[in-house]
């Protein structure tokens, strides 16, 4: 039975990811803030219980992520395939957030976290993959950081924009709580964060997928517009948001389905031969596409911000 760990898996399209893998025969590792919420979710989604385990795991914490890797390598488990799904979106705030190392939260759960998750367990996919089943670890981007999706326009507000990461080199402590080091707007704090995501999965392909021959490869399933990461936005957005994905832009998938090609990506042979790889099935769904390989963005194929982006993400998170 292949292992796979999903973070953020209580709910939207982590916990549906969940069951489809599941389903799939996978043993699930739900690494998740909330176990009794998990629990509740699993349960109402019928996912087996010898397909499943919770594990604990506060992304925002770096402390929280290396004793999660402590404690999944206690169980004695191949990993066959990481999924980093877990995000936090606090478009409200009026003042971030920080971490119990000094962060801005959004990017230090969705970026920090992720980061460190990963190459703590890089040497674990690299033992679980074979040449002919490689480990994968997969990334859940976003078409907020990704203007190739709207085919090189950004019809949206306060766009992911990392600047020359002005704030990281000043340590990304108070007072500063953005990547370009400008005020804080907390959208755009989120889609930086998602940006890093893209950003990282393209930078430990060019750095480890020769050596290790695990497969990393981000994917962008659709707008799962009525998902619980927009639960902090405002009542009306909720709301409008799902209905204007529907029948304005025609982006809308649901949930079930998003967490289906999150398993896709995750588990059928053709997403495993080529590494390196943003899969989409499109900003406007249309009826029986298949996945195809997206481009990404100037800012995401800017090679020398990413290597910088490393470097300062390696100095966070205490791995230098």
């Amino acid at each position: 039975m292949p292992n796979v760990i999903i973070t953020g898996a209580s709910s939207g399209v982590g916990l549906y990811a969940a069951q489809a893998l599941a389903r799939r025969g996978y043993f699930v590792v739900m690494a998740c803030r909330d176990l009794d919420k998990a629990a509740r979710a699993a349960q109402a989604l019928s996912i087996a219980p010898a397909n499943h385990q919770l594990m604990h795991i506060d992304l925002g914490s770096q402390q929280s992520v290396r004793s999660f890797v402590a404690a999944f390598r206690a169980l004695g488990l191949p990993l066959h395939a990481l999924v980093n799904n877990a995000a936090v979106y606090l478009p409200r705030l009026q003042a971030p957030q920080r971490s119990p190392e000094g962060f801005e939260i959004s990017v230090a759960t969705n970026h920090f976290g992720h980061h460190l998750l990963s190459r703590l367990l890089l040497d674990d996919l690299r033992q679980a993959g074979t040449t002919s089943q490689p480990a994968r670890l997969i990334t859940l981007g976003t078409v907020t950081a990704n203007s190739e999706e709207f085919g090189g326009k950004v019809p949206i507000p306060a766009p992911a924009d990392l600047g020359d990461l002005q704030g990281l080199q000043a340590g990304f402590k108070d007072p500063v709580a953005m990547i370009d080091g400008k005020p804080f707007k907390p959208g755009k704090a989120y889609k930086d964060s998602k940006l890093c995501n893209m950003i990282t999965s393209r930078e430990l392909h060019r750095r480890y997928h020769a050596s290790t021959g695990v497969v990393f490869n981000t994917l962008y399933p659709g707008c799962v517009a009525d998902t619980a990461l927009f639960r902090h936005a405002p009542a009306a957005f909720q709301r409008i948001f799902p209905w204007f994905q529907k029948n304005i832009t025609k982006g809308y998938v649901s949930q079930t389905l998003a967490g289906e090609r999150v398993a896709q990506v995750v588990a059928d042979a053709q997403f495993a031969a080529q590494s390196g790889v943003h899969w989409s099935w499109g900003n406007r769904q249309q009826e029986g596409r298949q996945a195809f390989a997206q481009p990404l963005s100037a800012s995401a194929n800017n090679a020398a911000r990413a290597s910088r982006l490393w470097d300062f993400s390696e100095q966070m998170v205490g791995l230098t």
